[in-house]
């Protein structure tokens, strides 16, 4: 994506509500987990993809920063799969619904477990100690989405970075739905990737608003440095 920039107007607004303009500036990375959304071949390879983003691939290299970042300062690492199964014929039929017949094969081709779409896109850096997780609707958060709330709370997690692809479908839903769990949220502006820079742009400021706090990678670790500073004095 081309570099965002919040409007001033809408961080005033922010900041009248909240007292400042980033209320998660300040970061505690043993407490904070990077959840990556959905950077798989199934839509990051034109070949392979049901719905393509071409500006995902270019994110990676800042997801893997913020990751080795976050992994050196205490805090976890979470790549979540996107994945087709039966029950969603079923659990979430109107998704399918929504679909053409043609467009639902596609889906069923690219995400299904074991399929080479639904793997993770190879310029990832998957170390050991982090961990895959599988989702089954947009969001990783909501009910029937995945395991990974309980897989957070079980590590005593209480802020999640969000980053991935696409900014205002998965990405977006995730980061809502995490908020309204109360976790301490964050969508990281260059870490996520839209089909388009006015749907990164409409989705980011849409979930600032009111939802949590939106930082780049950059901003994130400094996060994590002004914490470990603060400890250590």
């Amino acid at each position: 994506m081309h570099p965002f920039t919040l409007p001033e107007s809408i961080q005033a607004r922010v900041a009248a509500r909240c007292g400042t303009p980033h209320p998660f500036a300040r970061l505690e990375a043993g407490r904070t987990a990077l959840v990556v959304v959905d950077l798989q071949n199934g839509f990051m390879r034109e070949d392979l993809a049901h719905a393509w983003c071409p500006m995902a691939e270019h994110v990676v290299p800042k997801v893997n920063q913020l990751a080795a970042a976050l992994r050196a300062a205490g805090g976890a690492v979470y790549w979540i799969q996107n994945t087709f199964d039966a029950r969603c014929e079923t659990e979430w039929s109107v998704m399918q619904d929504m679909a053409t017949p043609a467009a639902r094969a596609r889906r069923a081709a690219a995400m299904s477990e074991g399929t080479e779409g639904n793997a993770l896109w190879p310029g990832l850096d998957v170390r050991p100690g982090d961990e895959v997780v599988r989702k089954y609707r947009y969001s990783a958060f909501i009910q029937g989405g995945s395991d990974l709330p309980a897989r957070l709370r079980a590590r005593g997690i209480d802020t999640v970075l969000i980053t991935g692809t696409v900014t205002n479908v998965c990405c977006e839903s995730s980061a809502r739905d995490a908020m309204m769990l109360n976790f301490r949220t964050v969508m990281v502006s260059d870490g996520c990737a839209a089909v388009t820079d006015a749907e990164h742009a409409a989705s980011l400021i849409a979930f600032y608003l009111q939802f949590g706090d939106v930082l780049t990678v950059d901003e994130c670790i400094a996060g994590f440095t002004t914490t470990l500073a603060r400890d250590a004095a």
